[in-house]
C-alpha cells in the first residue's frame, strides 16, 4: 500500500481486519491531548522485581490492546521481557490499575541502539497527556545510562506525529506488520535532552 505522508496513512483505507478505517489525522491531532493527565504513580521495575498482580496486569493490557483490540494474532510474549537488563515502566493509578506501560531495552537486545517498545495506554486513559508523560519517562530512562545515544523504536505509522513531537524521525519506509502500517523511528544521537518540568 502506498504511504501518504500528508495524511499519515496508507492510501488504501479499507481495513483488512473488518475494523472501521482510521480517521484522517490533522498534523496536530496526534500530538494534542484533550484531557488532563490522570493521577498516576510511575514504577520502574526489572522483570524479577514485579509482583504477580503487576505481571498479570501488564500482560493483560498488552494482550488486550496488541492482540485483541488490534486483531493481530502474533506471539506477544517475545522472550525479551525476562532479560535482566530490560526496564519496565508501569503507570499505576491510585486504585492500582495499570494505565500505561512501556519497556526500555538495552543496546544489542533488539537493535544496535537502546530501544523503547510495547508503548501502550489503556483505553480508559487515552486522549490524555499520559502517553506524552510515559514516553518522556522512557526517554529519560534511556538517557541516564546511555547519554547522547540514539533511541530506536517501532511505531504504528498513524502515530508518527506523536513520536516526532518527542524528537523521533522516520528511519524506514512504512510497511505492513501484522496488517498494520509500521515504521522504524529513531531519536538521533546527541538530540537535545527533553525538558522535564
Amino acid at each position: 500500500m502506498p504511504w501518504n505522508a500528508d495524511t499519515g496513512h496508507c492510501s488504501d483505507t479499507a481495513n483488512k481486519r473488518g475494523l472501521p478505517a482510521q480517521p484522517r489525522h490533522s498534523r496536530y491531532h496526534a500530538v494534542m491531548s484533550t484531557t488532563a493527565l490522570p493521577p498516576v504513580h510511575w514504577q520502574r521495575r526489572r522483570f524479577a522485581q514485579r509482583s504477580t498482580p503487576q505481571l498479570d496486569a501488564l500482560l493483560r493490557l498488552r494482550t488486550d490492546v496488541f492482540v485483541v483490540e488490534q486483531q493481530c494474532a502474533y506471539p506477544e510474549l517475545d522472550g525479551k521481557a525476562t532479560d535482566p537488563a530490560v526496564l519496565h515502566v508501569l503507570g499505576m493509578t491510585t486504585h492500582a490499575e495499570l494505565a500505561a506501560y512501556l519497556r526500555v531495552l538495552p543496546p544489542g537486545l533488539s537493535d544496535p541502539e537502546p530501544s523503547i517498545g510495547r508503548v501502550v495506554i489503556a483505553a480508559a486513559f487515552r486522549r490524555s497527556a499520559l502517553a506524552h508523560a510515559l514516553l518522556r519517562d522512557g526517554i529519560r530512562l534511556v538517557q541516564t545510562p546511555w547519554p547522547g545515544s540514539a533511541i530506536q523504536l517501532g511505531a504504528q505509522a498513524h502515530l508518527h506525529l506523536f513520536y516526532a513531537a518527542h524528537g523521533f524521525v522516520p528511519a524506514s519506509a512504512p510497511s505492513l506488520e501484522d496488517g498494520i502500517p509500521n515504521l522504524d523511528m529513531l531519536r538521533p544521537a546527541g538530540a537535545a535532552p527533553l525538558e522535564f518540568a
